[in-house]
């Protein structure tokens, strides 16, 4: 039986919207988290836990349970650029208690939070449950109305609803929130391909001849995004299935016996890279975060990492405030002003790659020669911490400050 009241509704049960969901039951605040599948098994979503999640964890006691789930540890980026191989990034001097990034399936990730918040008695996950709309009054959004499984449509009202619903938000759309596109001149392709004893260890990219693929490293595979213009998809589709194997061995070699395991066209998923931001991310009684205030591009990995210190912040400003039952227009703004500059930042990152790199590569078949200030990374080794403190660690980073209340 769905709730009919509670003090915070979030739409949404991706990484913002269960760890914000557990952050606030942890302090008290009853809380309803609707997640409109039936449960979290959906590969190629965001994997990289980034050492600023990973200090998170820490900080809420929950590190050893958590690693104690299958991941993999990457502790260095690597890139072959062209014909040089170079160590683009070297997370052993994060200012965080682990210098590694850890690849875990995001469904371990949410079931992992989904376990720690049902320990307090405010916590609740909903599945199966969709937010489809609003519910106004008096220009104050009061709760949403919705549909789940087997109970038809449902109205829950709370002091606050929060969009955690993604890039394709439903919840911002029914607010009339107003979206910023900044753009993207790239998709992706996720695939995957099986992992030979004989394959270095380390999660790489490769860029030459025009292409760039990204290898995660996930123990017995290799995790796959080939990257392509925007909207480049079904001219590749054109070209046939041996076309794309060629061209993933021309750009990766070692794979010449493994792209066969691409069998059909469903065995890669389409990723359309989209880059947006809201104007204003809340409405009296209702605040978006993580990718329904800010889609971001795959570069750096960073969206899961950004969309969590989204949902930190929230708790640290709002939990105090909800518990109380008076959190104000205010308090919304402040969520958005302390959020604001990194989101910038990060995409400000991002567009600077694909229009400087990646719009200026991708269709050339001229081989690449790795710049001379990139190939320093390979001389001076502390250099190796300066992508290495933007991606894993990012701008402004968030610490749990919200009291858990027992």
């Amino acid at each position: 039986m769905l709730p009919h009241r509670v003090q915070c509704c979030i739409a949404g049960g991706g990484p913002a919207g269960v760890m914000l969901g557990f952050l606030l039951a942890r302090a008290g605040v009853e809380t309803a988290v609707l997640e409109k599948h039936k449960d979290f098994l959906r590969d190629f979503r965001g994997d990289t836990i980034h050492p600023s999640t990973l200090q998170v964890m820490h900080e809420l006691g929950l590190l050893e349970a958590f690693l104690a789930r299958p991941h993999q540890e990457v502790r260095e980026l690597h890139g072959i650029i062209g014909e040089d191989d170079i160590t683009l990034a070297d997370f052993s001097r994060t200012p965080t208690r682990c210098h590694f990034i850890a690849l875990m399936p995001q469904w371990h990730f949410l079931d992992f939070l989904t376990e720690q918040g049902r320990h307090y008695p405010g916590f609740r996950l909903e599945m199966e449950a969709e937010a489809i709309d609003l519910i106004e009054e008096g220009g104050r959004i009061v709760g949403v109305a919705g549909r789940a499984a087997g109970n038809g449509g449902f109205e829950i009202r709370a002091d606050l609803v929060i969009g955690a619903d993604g890039r394709h938000s439903v919840i911002r759309e029914r607010a009339g929130l107003e979206v910023m596109t900044i753009g993207a001149p790239i998709d992706v392709l996720w695939m995957r391909l099986s992992k030979k004893s004989s394959d270095p260890p380390q999660t790489l990219g490769r860029i030459n001849l025009g292409r760039m693929l990204v290898m995660l490293d996930r123990g017995d595979y290799w995790q796959c995004a080939y990257v392509i213009r925007k909207g480049g998809f079904d001219a590749l589709r054109a070209r046939g299935l041996d076309a794309f194997h060629a061209d993933l061995v021309k750009i990766a070699p070692p794979l010449h016996d493994r792209v066969q395991e691409l069998k059909s066209w469903e065995d890669i998923k389409l990723l359309t890279v989209t880059v947006d931001r809201l104007k204003r991310w809340w409405r009296p009684g209702l605040l978006c975060i993580g990718d329904a205030a800010h889609a971001m591009s795959p570069i750096g990995g960073v969206g899961i990492n950004l969309a969590i210190q989204d949902a930190v912040a929230t708790a640290n400003l709002l939990a105090g405030r909800l518990r109380a039952g008076n959190a104000s227009e205010r308090d919304l703004a402040a969520v958005e002003r302390r959020r604001t500059l990194p989101t910038r930042l990060t995409q400000a990152m991002q567009v600077m790659v694909q229009r400087r790199v990646l719009d200026r590569v991708l269709g050339s078949e001229t081989p690449l020669k790795a710049p001379w200030f990139v190939k320093m990374f390979n001389q001076v080794p502390w250099l190796r911490g300066i992508p290495a403190r933007v991606v894993g660690v990012g701008f402004r980073p968030e610490h749990v400050r919200s009291a858990a209340i027992s």
